[in-house]
């Protein structure tokens, strides 16, 4: 898979007209992120523009509920025909197998590909700190992360959301087809901005990410287009 394939850009902008612009104007951009502010802004109407534009999508809405509202919002999201969904991680065994199991039946009722579900671990916003202080974990964001991601896998989600920081102990960890989503990657001439636990793109990528979430370094670039292809013509030796 090529570089180009495996960079998500999130369509973190204030409107549908704002995001289709982007998409438009960023036409090498195979895979985009509808996050939670656009989508309760537009609706399904960006995730139909981008269909028709023949674009992948990662509908990061990161649900979190009971099973049953899990298992509704799982089945109404994978009828959009995107590639992959977030749900928490933390939501429970119950609910991620409640969504998985209706994710499934929509699928095949609608006759569409199934998505990839992606159990979100620790958000990349957050430290070691934040674990122990505000959450009361007593464990480490290593052993935290990797108790999630195999709660996740055991609940037959295909993949999880990591730092790119957890990335080499979860691909060791995990089976090579399991996707490791890394939101919070930097290029080393971007801003971290609100992320503490960051890597290059490069070194994510050589650590094992499936695919990397790259957002500011190139939607707040005088030149969007520029950075990301510099993003890409800096990875392009692990392109196969």
């Amino acid at each position: 898979m090529s570089v180009n394939h495996r960079l998500i850009v999130p369509l973190d902008v204030a409107s549908p007209a704002a995001a289709l612009a982007l998409v438009d104007q960023l036409a090498q951009v195979s895979f985009w992120k509808v996050g939670l502010e656009l989508f309760i802004r537009s609706g399904p109407l960006v995730i139909q523009e981008l269909k028709a534009r023949q674009k992948r999508i990662f509908l990061d809405l990161k649900l979190h509920d009971i099973p049953n509202t899990m298992a509704g919002a799982c089945a109404a999201a994978t009828s959009y025909g995107v590639d992959l969904i977030t749900l928490h991680a933390t939501a429970g065994t119950a609910a991620l197998e409640a969504a998985r199991w209706a994710a499934q039946a929509k699928a095949e009722q609608a006759h569409l590909p199934l998505p990839v579900l992606l159990g979100v671990t620790l958000l990349t916003s957050m430290a070691a700190s934040d674990l122990a202080g505000e959450l009361q974990v007593p464990l480490s964001v290593e052993a935290y992360t990797l108790h999630l991601t195999h709660l996740a896998q055991a609940a037959g989600l295909g993949g999880v959301v990591c730092s790119p920081q957890e990335v080499t102990l979860l691909r060791q960890a995990m089976p090579p087809k399991f996707v490791l989503v890394c939101p919070g990657v930097r290029p080393a001439w971007a801003q971290a901005n609100d992320q503490r636990r960051t890597l290059t793109p490069l070194e994510a990528l050589r650590a094992g990410a499936t695919y990397l979430v790259i957002g500011r370094p190139i939607l707040t670039s005088p030149d969007p287009v520029g950075a990301f292809d510099r993003i890409c013509e800096e990875c392009a030796e692990l392109s196969d």
